[in-house]
C-alpha cells in the first residue's frame, strides 16, 4: 500500500492528516505568463483589500495560492486568482501559503478566476466542477477576451449543493452586472475592467488607478495648504 504524501512535505510518515505541523506550507503554484490578466488581478485585489481593511482579523481576501480540501488531495491543484472567506483566521491561512478547507473548517465564500490562454478552458469546466465539489459558495470567471466563454463575466452560486448560474443584467453598451450574495456586492463588467458596486453606499469600490489618483490629489491639496500657510506666516 502506498502512503499518500501531502504536497509540500518530503516525509510522508511524518505528517498526521489531522494535525499538520506548525511550519507546514503549501508550495507556490507554478508561474503562468499573465500579461493578459495582471492588470485585472491587481485591480480586483486592491478594491477588495481596501473594502475589507477594517475586518482583517476575520476576513480573508487573497489569491494566487492553492485551494485544496486537505493536504492529501489527489489530482490537480487549483489556485484561484481571488478568494474571500468570512469568519476565518486570515493569518493562519496565509501562513500555510494556501487555503486548506479541512483545516480552516469551511470552504471559501467566494472564488474568482481571470482567464488566460493556458487556463481559460480549465476555469470554465474542470475548476468549476472542483469548486462545486469543495462547496465554495460562489465561483466567478472573468474572460475579458470572451475567448473561453460567451460573456466576459460569468458566475455560479451554490443552491442545494449544486452550482446554478447567476443572473446578469446587461446594459446598452454591453456592460454586465451580477449580484454576489456572498460579498453583498455587485460585480460589474464595464467593457474594460471588472468593478465592484456597493449598493448600500451607492458607489463603486475604488480600484488601484483611482486610489492612486485620490492619493495624488490629497498630496497636492496638502502642498497647496502648506504653501498658503507659508505665505501667510
Amino acid at each position: 500500500m502506498t502512503t499518500k504524501q501531502p504536497i509540500g512535505t518530503t516525509d510522508p510518515g511524518a505528517l498526521d492528516p489531522g494535525a499538520l505541523p506548525p511550519d507546514f506550507m503549501l508550495p507556490d503554484p507554478p508561474m503562468i505568463p499573465d500579461f493578459q490578466r495582471r492588470d485585472h488581478r491587481t485591480r480586483i485585489a486592491t478594491a477588495l483589500d481596501i473594502y475589507y481593511s477594517e475586518r482583517r482579523d476575520e476576513v480573508l481576501s487573497a489569491g494566487g495560492g492553492y485551494l485544496r480540501h486537505d493536504p492529501m488531495d489527489e489530482g490537480e491543484c487549483y489556485a484561484p486568482d481571488c478568494v474571500v472567506a468570512f469568519g476565518v483566521d486570515p493569518k493562519a491561512i496565509i501562513a500555510r501559503n494556501g487555503y486548506l478547507i479541512s483545516e480552516v473548517g469551511k470552504p471559501p465564500d467566494f472564488a474568482l478566476d481571470v482567464a488566460c490562454q493556458d487556463v481559460g478552458m480549465i476555469d470554465r469546466s474542470i475548476e468549476r466542477e472542483t469548486y462545486e465539489r469543495y462547496q465554495a459558495r460562489e465561483y466567478w470567471r472573468l474572460d475579458a477576451s470572451k475567448r473561453w466563454q460567451a460573456a466576459p463575466l460569468e458566475g455560479d452560486r451554490l443552491v442545494n449543493g449544486k452550482y446554478v448560474p447567476i443572473e446578469f443584467i446587461q446594459d446598452e453598451d454591453g456592460g454586465l452586472c451580477g449580484y454576489s450574495e456572498a460579498l453583498s456586492l455587485s460585480l460589474c463588467w464595464d467593457g474594460e475592467f471588472l468593478r465592484f458596486y456597493d449598493g448600500t453606499a451607492g458607489r463603486f469600490l475604488p480600484n488601484a488607478v483611482e486610489l492612486a489618483r485620490e492619493v495624488a490629489a490629497m498630496k497636492a491639496e496638502i502642498r497647496l495648504l502648506r504653501e498658503m500657510k507659508r505665505r501667510r506666516g
